[in-house]
């Protein structure tokens, strides 16, 4: 009996030493799922503006641009790993209006990163104090240089 009592307390010390390492590669491996969570919410919602600004009519605003965007990034949870900074730190910017055949939009926002992501990204000089700066930028070119005419020629065209 004298032997298994030496052996008390074994897997409390393994679980002491193996859960910090677990936890640790949890980590490691949840941070780039985030990251990338937040740049596909953010070059979807690059892609739809690019949609309704060659499809928009003269009554959408930018100013209704700017909600729309802001409503599809808060897809996008404020916290650590995914977002930080709330709606003052994203920035959109559209070029081209209605009738051009060509427009573009760029999404930037940050994402704060854990410690040892944070370590790592500020000594190799790809983050800030703000944490890593993401940039998505979607063009389109929705309408051929061969289409002639516009919306409204189509739509007399099907009206016959």
């Amino acid at each position: 009996m004298r032997m298994y009592a030496e052996e008390r307390g074994q897997s409390s010390v393994e679980a002491g030493l193996l859960l910090p390492s677990l936890l640790v590669v949890f980590a490691v491996l949840l941070e780039p799922a985030c990251v990338l969570y937040t740049r596909s919410v953010m070059a979807a919602t690059a892609s739809e503006l690019c949609r309704i600004l060659v499809t928009r009519r003269g009554d959408v605003t930018d100013a209704q641009l700017k909600a729309f965007a802001l409503r599809r990034l808060a897809a996008i949870p404020e916290a650590t790993p995914f977002h930080g900074g709330g709606e003052a730190d994203w920035t959109i910017e559209t070029t081209g209006s209605e009738g051009d055949a060509e427009v573009a939009v760029k999404i930037e926002g940050h994402v704060p990163l854990l410690p040892l992501f944070s370590l790592v990204a500020r000594s190799l000089g790809v983050a800030g104090d703000e944490g890593l700066a993401l940039s998505v930028t979607s063009a389109e070119t929705l309408r051929p240089e061969w289409l002639e005419g516009g919306y409204d020629d189509w739509v007399s065209m099907w009206n016959g």
